[in-house]
């Protein structure tokens, strides 16, 4: 991604390419969500605007490509022979699909660039889907006093938001302002079809005929534009289902049948999306055959009974034996006169349309029969007899047993309920005979139980300390300023959780991969391993698991308090977010599905320090701001817990110094197992043979103690969080921005965040809702700062014994700090701090 921004800015200054060069769109994203944070409100909107107009250029240069590309090489006659083996007919077919592939690459890259050009990630599609730019337009339209403008946008992102409380407001708000007119509440992403459609329906619904068909018959010709564009989009990439690409091993034809049942799919599934807006829950039903239901009787109500008759008759294409049409037929021609009405057709291109889907649903029929492959057909109006028999008796008799299903299960339901009543007094014996998988013997006499589950207010968690020493956490400390890179995991963006703060990190394997190399102690990429399978072990054994754990992914991370940050800041350093599943603070609900990873069991954090000030871990209950306990990280301590949604936690912002951890997920599925880890045990394996053990032992020897470094901090972060005061009204509806991709709903940019100071309230903060959503990326935009002078001096008996201003804490919550000789005080790092961008959520 980064040598892609590269190489756009060297093409952007060099002039013979500067005027052909297409930016890509989440370039632009990024830099207007980078001078929103800055509070450049003229460039947010240039770049935001510019992002729209480049999206919806590639879509529109893409599909002009390929119709214009079909044009040119259609399938028609096959009739010029190829030299070469086998049949001459398929060669002439491959010839055409060839012609046709080179012709839509030629096309696309003279117009677009290299085809890696315009890439992004899913995270940043979804946010254009949810239509996030316009919650950005809407605030800076607003500071620079574009009412209009800033109406419009707020509105466009409303209507494919409704539940978004505080963009109801803002638009409340609007209302009530001077000079706002009823026509600048515009949804500014409508589509031609659909806006023609509505307008046409209003104009119906007023008795208004002759406008009503006038704007149905434009929707009629933009749908069959829209129909075709989104048709031949459809004709994309092959979709892997998960990660199946790797095991698969199809020859041509099957290859051929898969991915083209795929595109018959989706170009089947372009009637739905025609047919859907937005703050409709649902498409509209029957949606191509309705508007020549409206027209009918539109052109009946203006006595053009011709272009009524043309209407219904188009109609009954699709439903036949509609009585009611065939009645208005009948009567129309009665009153043009029969001869006059016989010649009347019905339309072509919708004939035409008809014959083409029905075709497209008995090849995607026979693919359902033949290889299993599924289909569903969106259309109401499809004969019965396009369906084979085989699968019409198999879908009755289906439904047939879904009914039987339904009525069983919900007698059984029934007799559950009483059951449960009868045994209600029961419910808690139980729970104490079933709950108990926690409490098991740990396997190292220096490891002690600090918390459990109950004294940390919550299930499937606990604090241990003395997991590995003062030597060791410095040792991985250095190992993490030698060989971290900034970024590491989120494609370079040095502050991909908060504005204020610089990430780094290292895997297990890139870390043995420098140890090989000489540019780090080998000794120390194998403490690294070693370490994380003592952590493992300890879970397996705590947690008292039948079956064995699986690390999901390793990570050595370090993030650094930014000096010239730390001012009237809020956020937390890593937002709330469960490591299984999608947290929906709003509904207290987490909705365990992709793309959160879902095979994720148990998390664990081992701190190595504490020499920093803030950066608290917490616990949280679902709404993501009652904070249940609270850890200070200290060297040797680690918290563990399940990844489920029983445990919602965060890490409070770090205001000064660097607090390096060293991350870990497991999950009981050897399918998730994490591979770079093997590798790194086999290369570890490959060192420890009898020909390198005295390499070992003399590097171990030999390795004198680095000296501890502070990594550059970089002068313009990427902006993870908001991180400012809300203005008047209107709320700054400033989309959360993008650490861990949650399912909340876009939240105010600026405000989604938590305090970090744990006063005697149990709420982190009004605004901390879930993990946030966009993805920013602008890590090409982060000038480094100069290095700090002065040296940083390694403590061997660091008692960091106190917290700046020690609150007490609230009434349920559990706070553990990090002085070694008392109480020991819970570790405020999150298993978000080391999650990188495919890892976190």
């Amino acid at each position: 991604m980064e040598l892609r921004y590269a190489l756009l800015f060297v093409c952007l200054t060099a002039p013979l390419c500067a005027s052909h060069i297409l930016e890509p769109y989440d370039f632009l994203f990024d830099t207007a969500v980078e001078a929103y944070y800055k509070g450049d409100w003229l460039t947010v909107i240039l770049n935001m605007e510019k992002a729209l107009m480049n999206k919806a250029t590639v879509r529109s240069v893409k599909a002009q490509c390929r119709l214009s590309c079909a044009n040119q090489t259609a399938f028609g006659g096959l009739e010029v022979a190829v030299p070469g083996a086998g049949s001459v007919e398929d060669l002439g077919f491959f010839q055409k699909v060839l012609k046709r592939a080179d012709c839509v690459n030629s096309c696309e890259t003279d117009k677009l660039g290299t085809p890696t050009m315009h890439e992004v990630t899913e995270e940043l599609e979804l946010e254009f889907r949810k239509r996030t730019p316009y919650n950005y337009l809407q605030v800076a339209y607003f500071k620079i006093n574009k009412l209009d403008k800033a109406v419009a946008a707020a509105n466009t992102f409303f209507l494919a938001n409704p539940d978004h409380t505080e963009m109801k407001q803002n638009l409340d708000y609007y209302r009530m302002m001077a000079g706002v007119q009823l026509e600048d509440f515009k949804d500014l992403e409508a589509k031609p079809h659909m806006a023609e459609f509505l307008l046409g329906k209003s104009y119906y619904s007023d008795d208004s005929f002759g406008l009503a068909a006038d704007h149905i018959e434009v929707a009629v010709e933009e749908h069959f534009t829209a129909d075709k564009e989104c048709r031949v989009l459809c004709e994309g990439a092959y979709n892997y289902d998960g990660y199946n690409y790797m095991e698969y091993s199809a020859d041509l034809f099957q290859t051929m049948t898969d991915h083209y049942m795929q595109v018959l799919n989706c170009k089947q599934h372009c009637a739905v999306e025609l047919a859907s807006t937005a703050g409709r829950d649902k498409p509209f039903e029957d949606f191509l055959p309705s508007h020549f239901n409206y027209l009918q009787f539109s052109y009946y109500n203006s006595e053009k009974f011709e272009r009524a008759i043309e209407c219904a008759k188009t109609f009954l294409l699709f439903h036949p034996d509609d009585e009611v049409m065939n009645q208005n037929l009948a009567y129309y021609s009665a009153v043009l006169g029969e001869d006059k009405a016989r010649p009347i057709k019905a339309r072509q291109v919708v004939k035409l349309h008809i014959q083409q889907s029905i075709l497209e649903k008995e090849l995607l029929y026979f693919g359902y029969e033949a290889f299993g492959i599924t289909f569903v057909d969106p259309d109401t109006w499809t004969p019965e007899d396009v369906m084979p028999k085989k699968l019409r008796d198999k879908q009755k008799a289906d439904k047939e047993t879904a009914a039987r299903i339904t009525e069983e299960i919900g007698n059984l339901m029934k007799e559950i309920e009483t059951m449960v009543e009868e045994k209600k007094k029961d419910s808690s014996d139980m729970a104490m005979i079933i709950v108990p998988t926690e409490g098991g013997a740990l396997l190292h006499d220096d490891i002690k139980v600090t918390m459990t589950a109950n004294q940390l207010n919550g299930s499937q968690r606990v604090l241990l300390d003395g997991v590995i020493s003062e030597d060791e956490c410095r040792e991985l400390q250095r190992l993490s300023n030698s060989a971290a890179l900034k970024g590491d995991g989120y494609r370079g963006r040095p502050s991909p959780h908060s504005p204020s703060e610089l990430f780094q990190g290292v895997t297990v394997l890139k870390a043995v991969k420098l140890g090989q190399e000489g540019t780090v102690p080998l000794k120390s990429a194998r403490l690294f391993f070693d370490l994380s399978e003592k952590v493992k072990k300890a879970l397996e054994s705590y947690f008292r698991l039948d079956a064995p754990l699986y690390f999901s992914y390793s990570h050595l991370v370090c993030r650094s308090a930014i000096d010239e940050k730390q001012g009237d800041r809020e956020d937390l350093s890593h937002p709330v977010h469960v490591d299984n599943c999608l947290l929906v603070s709003e509904l207290n609900e987490c909705i365990k599905e992709p793309p959160a990873y879902t095979h994720r069991d148990y998390s664990a954090i081992l701190y190595l320090n504490n020499d920093f000030e803030g950066g608290e871990f917490i616990f949280t209950e679902l709404d993501a701001k009652t904070v249940t306990a609270e850890v200070r990280p200290q060297c040797g301590r680690v918290v563990g817990f399940g990844a489920g949604q029983e445990n919602p936690h965060g890490v409070r912002a770090v205001t000064m110094g660097q607090r390096c951890a060293v991350a870990l997920w497991f999950t009981l599925d050897p399918a998730h197992e994490e591979k770079e880890r093997i590798q790194a045990q086999d290369m570890l394996n490959m060192f420890s043979t009898p020909v390198n053990a005295e390499f070992i032992k003399n590097e171990a020897n030999g390795a004198s103690e680095p000296q501890l470094t502070t990594p550059e901090p970089p002068a313009q972060p990427d902006p993870g969080n908001a991180d400012g005061k809300q203005d008047d009204k209107p709320a700054e509806q400033k989309p959360d921005l993008p650490a861990d991709a949650q399912a909340d709903g876009p939240a105010d940019p600026a405000e989604d965040k938590a305090e970090a100071k744990p006063v005697g309230k149990t709420k982190t903060g009004a605004k901390v809702k879930a993990a946030p959503k966009v993805k920013a990326k602008t890590a090409d935009k982060v000038k480094p700062a100069a290095k700090k002078d002065g040296k940083q001096t390694v403590k061997t008996q660091a008692k960091q014994a106190v917290k700046k201003d020690a609150k007490p804490s609230a009434k349920k919550t559990v706070k553990v700090a990090a002085e070694k000789d008392s109480k020991p005080k819970v570790d405020a790092a999150s298993a978000s701090d080391p999650q990188i961008g495919k890892e976190e959520l």
